[in-house]
């Protein structure tokens, strides 16, 4: 369910977060990745990442050949423990936060309402929860997600997922996607998702699988995939990409992070263990070097379309709400100016 307030209050955000600063001057973005090239790696563009002293060579190298970095054992259990208990206070209502998505497989939604927290499949945007927005400012995933995106940081979307067994409909998985598909802002490179593993994660209950490399390309079509057990809300997948491409499969234990570009091709098997597989996200972009851009007649107008639809079901059909308002509502400062570009 989307909870988003009365009018009044979400008038009052729309508001606040509509003081934005036009064609931005980047001279200090540039400063940070005009700095001097590693000796080890001369020949390297270092066109995603920046100088912070925070990546070793090998690493700044990885990400830039392979759209993702694996940092293991960055986020302590007991903040993973503190993240699981508010996830079920939410899904038993226990407690309730405004601006919550909370989704449901779509296997689980054609059968009989199962209570609490084996219904949720996901929770998204909890930029606005106490509790779990503390995931996105840890200064120990911060610290690296400035590599990535330059000093001034917004957290644009967050989602703990929470992968189900599955029932044999094969619903669990997560269609090959680039998460790009579904921002209205750029540009791609100072956008970065950091995952964290709130378990054990590996192939037996769904791992990511990505593309190594894939970031390189452009932002392709995505669409429903047509499987027969049928396709969870908003899990759209490409259409057209090389199969033949090597994969690689992050198999990760709790606390293990992945640090992956928007155009990074990836997606998840099904889950074939008897329990549900947890990870908790956020993307973080840029506030002073991306800006907002109209995706109108292109294939973002699908997804778009589609989140509309979504929001005036609960705020009803006169809502007068745009495509740039749902990111702006849910989006929130996480260092550096708040008077920017998103």
């Amino acid at each position: 369910m989307l909870h988003f307030g009365n009018m009044a209050e979400m008038e009052r955000i729309k508001v606040l977060r509509r003081h934005l600063l036009q064609n931005k001057d980047n001279k200090s973005w540039k400063s940070l990745t005009e700095g001097p090239v590693s000796a080890a790696y001369p020949d390297v563009n270092y066109d995603y990442t920046t100088n912070t002293n925070v990546l070793t060579p090998e690493q700044r190298k990885s990400y830039e050949e392979n759209g993702f970095l694996v940092i293991r054992n960055l986020v302590p259990k007991d903040k993973l423990e503190r993240y699981r208990h508010r996830f079920e206070k939410l899904c038993s209502r226990e407690v309730q936060t405004p601006g919550l998505l909370i989704m449901r497989d779509v296997a689980i939604a054609k059968s009989e309402f199962v209570p609490g927290e084996k219904a949720v499949t996901k929770i998204q945007d909890f930029t606005h929860d106490p509790v779990l927005f503390e995931y996105c400012c840890l200064p120990e995933v911060v610290k690296y997600v400035e590599c990535f995106t330059g000093p001034d940081i917004k957290a644009m979307h967050t989602m703990l997922i929470n992968k189900p067994p599955d029932p044999g409909s094969k619903t669990s998985r997560h269609p090959m996607h680039q998460d790009l598909h579904y921002f209205p802002f750029r540009p791609a490179n100072r956008i970065v998702c950091s995952w964290t593993a709130m378990e054990h994660v590996h192939r037996q209950n769904g791992c990511l699988v990505v593309l190594p490399g894939s970031h390189k390309g452009h932002l392709l079509q995505h669409v429903y995939p047509e499987w027969e057990g049928g396709v969870n809300k908003m899990y759209h997948g490409i259409q057209d990409y090389d199969p033949s491409h090597p994969r690689v499969h992050l198999e990760m234990q709790a606390g293990d992070t992945v640090f992956f570009h928007p155009l990074l091709i990836h997606g998840s098997g099904m889950n074939r263990t008897k329990g549900f597989r947890k990870a908790i996200s956020c993307h973080y972009a840029s506030s002073t070097a991306c800006n907002y851009i109209d995706i109108a007649g292109t294939t973002q107008e699908v997804i778009a379309n589609e989140v509309l639809d979504l929001i005036k079901k609960r705020m009803g059909p006169d809502a007068e709400i745009g495509f740039q308002d749902t990111w702006k509502l849910r989006s929130r400062c996480i260092k550096g100016t708040e008077d920017t570009n998103l």
